[in-house]
């Protein structure tokens, strides 16, 4: 799987339902350098790099290249320490219609919805 957060975070398992969706168990790694920035003393996962996530596994689960077109009613909902909780479920309902992706996520941890969101991706032609 190609990535730009590398090392960020590690796709442990994820499997494919019956009406298409997917669902992925990542677990971040809370040593990256991100976190020390991030904040010093208060790690926080970086809401891009969580749209960047959802991206990534989209193209994995597509075997697509994409491109972000839109993004709407992103609503991040809960604080993801990676020292705390790394351990992450990311719920993937993706459509597939000609050039267009479209992905309703929603990215929690136990029974804590963390992001929901809605995206468009246009699939880039190699």
């Amino acid at each position: 799987m190609q990535t730009i957060l590398t090392d960020f975070y590690t796709l442990q398992s994820y499997e494919k339902t019956e009406n298409g969706s997917f669902t992925a168990q990542i677990s971040l790694n809370k040593d990256h350098d991100i976190f020390k920035g991030h904040f010093p003393g208060n790690p926080v996962t970086p809401g891009v790099c969580m749209m960047q996530i959802v991206k990534e596994l989209t193209e994995e689960f597509t075997g697509s290249s994409l491109f972000l077109k839109t993004a709407s009613n992103v609503k991040f909902m809960a604080i993801i320490n990676p020292f705390e909780t790394p351990d992450l479920k990311i719920q993937l309902d993706i459509t597939e219609n000609e050039g267009d992706v479209k992905v309703k996520n929603t990215t929690s941890f136990g029974e804590t919805i963390a992001l929901k969101m809605s995206v468009n991706y246009q699939k880039l032609t190699k």
